[in-house]
């Protein structure tokens, strides 16, 4: 079970509140089950599913291909480009311990959202970045903090990670579901082979991985 861990990005919305003030604030309604989902871009699926499930008050994650015009499309099709699908990670999360806006923090500081050709030694459409909205209450709130991390100054390259309407999530082929765990020594090689740690330390210092327990 996963508890709750204590806020980050504390200055980040108080900033939030100063420029807009707490009234012109929506945040996404909850799920019937007490649960809310939120689709997110960030390269290998495989990493940004091992990312989200160590961040408290995420309870499921699922790597697939949204964003483009195939239909059902296989991992061979979308590394291939030219399907309009990127890799992404569909995250479900209980708002009452980790919010949608502290996600958004999680994810910009896990990817180098500095970065259109892809992420890190994946390179091509499929491994970039994009944040894929399901309201306009999460359009509200991604827009916010993607205009905030860009006046922040801490990124020396503004932000390019695009923020779209979420269109149809097709799930990975099983054997890319929890690849980190099943198979722990080929995921780890690749990680650290792909540079994907040392670029983000780069990209944020000591921002880099803030709100995840392990990675």
């Amino acid at each position: 079970m996963r508890t709750l861990i204590k806020r980050f990005g504390q200055v980040l919305l108080v900033s939030m509140t100063a420029i807009l003030g707490t009234s012109t604030i929506t945040w996404h309604a909850q799920a019937a089950d007490n649960t809310d989902t939120v689709v997110l871009a960030g390269g290998c699926f495989w990493c940004v599913e091992s990312d989200f499930d160590n961040v408290p008050g995420v309870v499921d994650t699922v790597s697939g291909y949204t964003g483009g015009t195939v239909e059902n499309p296989t991992y061979k099709v979308v590394s291939a480009g030219d399907s309009g699908h990127l890799e992404a990670v569909k995250i479900t999360f209980d708002p009452e311990k980790v919010s949608y806006q502290e996600l958004l923090d999680v994810f910009w500081r896990s990817v180098d959202p500095t970065d259109d050709g892809g992420q890190f030694c994946d390179r091509g459409e499929s491994y970039k970045t994009a944040i894929y909205v399901n309201s306009p209450e999460q359009r509200q709130s991604a827009e916010i903090s993607k205009r905030l991390i860009d006046a922040s100054g801490v990124l020396s390259d503004p932000v390019v990670t695009p923020i779209i309407d979420a269109t149809t999530f097709y799930p990975s082929e099983e054997y890319h579901q929890d690849y980190y765990t099943k198979n722990p020594i080929r995921y780890k090689y690749y990680r650290y082979s792909c540079g994907r740690d040392k670029r983000v330390r780069e990209v944020w210092g000591d921002q880099a991985y803030s709100g995840i327990t392990e990675h």
